[in-house]
């Protein structure tokens, strides 16, 4: 064990030992931090890997200590779920039976003899990185799924996430007024959020209908606590005079040096734009983003099976132990299908219980039950329509990294025979940027007549060629 577990180098040399854990937790997420402390308590060794400083992911940000924040607690929902796993977390390490490691990112998972090896970059000085273990879970969360337009590359056009990340662990907000569009129940606590920090949200667009939830009523009866959250949010909107603009979306942003207008238009049943029915409103922020996408590079690294949810994205098949199709690997929270942090925290329970060979609490797999079914609602609900490329003109910047427009996207299907998303990859270089397609994929997918598939990488992160060098060869 080495004295100092969040010291990459201390880490690099204790980690040589054979099977050093009896448990490989990557990310400290909801779901991570809940299958940790768990798993600890049900008597097992854990290390936990985090690309972030400190736990709690991208749900639950924590002020820069410089800030001097005195009631971090105040921008989140379920801080004291948080604060009292993170306070277990501490307790298992100091006992030695968790080892925590933070800023160090996983870009492999690779079998070796009876467990597997994880690789990462460890710390700002990208030290090389492995660990070994019996079994792995994989909770590595999800990322924004953006639907470009015109504009969306002015400065001031952030993600909806990103405008909460900002205000969470910067204090800052994205400008003084703010239009919040998309799609999705984030919406909502975004523009809660950056009203009482002291914003003023003109409009929250969205494009969905929430009339869509009406065929999902027993999921929605099922989960009085996600409607009592619903009616939080909706009463804030009206106390702050904030409007709510249904089945409209933001189809182009305006601006020079900086976003100073968006226009807004409203959208039929498939998501196209109604003609004559856009207008414009000013501000100098736009937060955007339609819900969420798994972040699935390391298991499909490993050859996981996966499923297409109901919002359309790519999740990974669980079992009800949420085991994924490969053994010794299991998974939990958003990679198996975007569902809140309530529920990572179950699963990461779950799949704890099942690592350490128990089975686990009727209460716990019959809450999983009752949120998964709300999420597959809330999936459907507000699942983007085909239409939406209807807002795209040609010289619209879909892939920013490579700068491709979608009128080259759309040359590569109509005149050069492209029929999916690699074959357009090949043709514009759209998704071979920084993101590597995370940010442009769903927009080239759908120009490209088809929806994103499960991405398969080698490497789920940027990594020195020096630490490839120093692998040792393979047998095979």
């Amino acid at each position: 064990m080495p004295t100092s577990p969040s010291d990459p180098a201390a880490f690099t040399d204790a980690a040589s030992a054979d099977a050093a854990f009896d448990l490989a937790v990557v990310g400290a997420g909801p779901a991570g931090l809940a299958a940790a402390v768990t798993a600890a308590g049900l008597g097992l060794r854990v290390a936990v890997l985090d690309a972030g400083d400190r736990p709690g992911g991208q749900y639950y940000r924590h002020p820069a200590p410089g800030l001097g924040a005195a009631r971090p607690e105040a921008l989140h929902h379920g801080w004291a779920d948080f604060a009292r796993r993170e306070a277990a977390l501490r307790v298992h390490e100091s006992a030695g039976r968790i080892t925590y490691l933070p800023a160090h990112h996983v870009w492999a998972v690779v079998p070796d003899g009876g467990g597997w090896t994880q690789h990462a970059v460890a710390g700002p000085e990208e030290a090389a990185a492995a660990l070994r273990a019996r079994a792995v879970l994989l909770a590595t969360g999800s990322y924004e799924r953006q639907l470009p337009f015109p504009g969306w590359t002015l400065p001031g056009v952030v993600g909806a996430g990103g405008a909460q990340a900002m205000l969470k662990s910067g204090l800052v907000l994205p400008g003084r007024r703010v239009v919040v569009a998309g799609s999705g129940p984030l919406l909502l606590a975004v523009a809660g959020s950056l009203a009482a920090a002291g914003a003023r949200v003109p409009a929250v667009v969205e494009a969905a209908a929430y009339t869509a939830y009406a065929g999902h009523l027993p999921a929605l009866l099922r989960n009085p606590g996600k409607l009592a959250e619903a009616a939080t949010y909706g009463s804030a909107l009206v106390r702050r005079r904030i409007r709510l603009l249904t089945r409209h979306a933001v189809t182009e942003a305006h601006g020079t040096d900086r976003v100073e207008a968006v226009t807004v238009a409203r959208l039929d049943r498939d998501w196209r734009p109604l003609p004559g029915t856009a207008r414009r409103i000013p501000c100098d922020a736009l937060a955007v983003g339609h819900g969420l996408v798994p972040q699935l590079e390391l298991a499909t690294g490993l050859g996981c099976a996966t499923r297409r949810t109901a919002d359309g994205t790519v999740a990974l098949a669980l079992d009800a132990q949420q085991r994924t199709s490969v053994p010794g690997i299991w998974s939990a929270g958003e990679t198996g299908g975007i569902g809140g942090a309530q529920l990572a925290l179950v699963e990461g329970e779950i799949a704890a219980h099942a690592i350490a060979g128990r089975p686990a609490p009727a209460a716990l797999t019959g809450r999983r039950a009752r949120l998964r079914g709300f999420a597959e609602a809330m999936g459907a609900a507000h699942r983007p329509g085909d239409g939406w490329t209807g807002w795209l003109r040609d010289d619209a910047v879909v892939c920013r990294c490579e700068e491709v427009p979608a009128g080259r996207i759309r040359e590569a299907v109509a005149d050069l025979g492209a029929r999916d998303a690699r074959t357009v990859k090949l043709l514009t270089r759209s998704g071979m940027g920084w993101c590597q397609g995370r940010m442009c994929g769903p927009a080239v997918a759908a120009l490209a007549g088809g929806e994103p598939g499960p991405d398969r990488r080698p490497l789920s992160c940027p990594v020195p060629l020096r630490h490839l060098a120093q692998l040792p060869p393979a047998d095979d």
